[in-house]
């Protein structure tokens, strides 16, 4: 007998949070009662997993049936069990080598280890504090990436003030290695750097498998390009109203009400409970 139950994939920033990063009552509500109905719910983020696991510990979502896609699709992890069921990573051959043509072109980069984010000592000290500012993790200044042991999930390319060499420099990175590595922008001032093949939309159907859960019984809702291909690998794609134009022409739906005004809870409402919708 095929199952009802069904999952949710949900961005964070733009999406599930309101403005001040916040999870609505509303929205809040709503996610109770499909964990309650036995659907399951995946935080599906760019951040890395200590972050998000530390998000998703605010947000009480932690519990049996909530799940974590992290970097990008790098991690899936099971909240309820507390381990990482997936994972994908950069080789150490190429974190090294786009590490020197970042700082050859005077460019912050970053990676990380499973607690922090990873620095050389040639990195932007600004840029560095006001992203673990955002995302609630420290970072540590290594002599270099090459004494590095284990892979990393992504790198991070970061420059506030000027998108323009950072798009010069995802252009190098698509034509030197496109074959093993991709990359794109999760937002204006963060060029993701991520292993080929890796991505939301991917992870999304590799836990939905794991799950025992078909394709059409998965929804995920997002608002920015880093959403694109779960929202496109989702049985339902769901773009935020707030969201970008790319994303909305690519989604299969549009909420009527943004992030700030109980988004999530509209989705859940119309996609996991009411069954002629899906």
């Amino acid at each position: 007998m095929e199952t009802k139950t069904k999952a949710l994939f949900l961005d964070l920033d733009g999406t599930l949070l309101n403005d001040q990063k916040e999870i609505t009552p509303g929205n809040r509500s709503a996610i109770e009662k499909a964990l309650a109905a036995g659907h399951r719910v995946v935080i599906t983020t760019g951040r890395p997993l200590v972050s998000a696991i530390e998000q998703a510990r605010r947000l009480d979502l932690t519990g049996l049936g909530c799940y974590l896609i992290t970097f990008n699709g790098g991690i899936i992890y099971d909240l309820g069990a507390k381990k990482v069921i997936f994972e994908k990573n950069v080789p150490l051959e190429l974190v090294q080598a786009v590490f020197e043509e970042a700082n050859r072109r005077g460019l912050h980069i970053q990676t990380y280890d499973e607690r922090q984010v990873l620095v050389e000592p040639r990195c932007d000290d600004e840029a560095v504090r006001r992203y673990c500012s955002i995302i609630l993790m420290t970072y540590s200044v290594v002599p270099s990436v090459a004494a590095l042991t284990r892979e990393p999930a992504k790198l991070l390319l970061i420059d506030f003030q000027n998108k323009a060499p950072l798009e010069d420099f995802q252009a190098w990175v698509l034509e030197r290695y496109g074959d093993k590595l991709d990359s794109f922008f999760s937002c204006e001032q963060y060029l993701e750097v991520i292993p080929r093949g890796m991505s939301k939309g991917n992870a999304l159907l590799q836990l939905a498998g794991l799950l025992g859960i078909p394709q059409k019984n998965t929804v995920a809702a997002g608002d920015a390009a880093n959403d694109l291909s779960m929202i496109e690998a989702a049985g339902v794609g769901v773009a935020m109203c707030n969201g970008t134009e790319e994303v909305k022409a690519a989604a299969d739906t549009i909420t009527t009400r943004d992030n700030n005004h109980d988004g999530i809870a509209e989705v859940i409402e119309k996609y996991l409970f009411d069954s002629s919708e899906m």
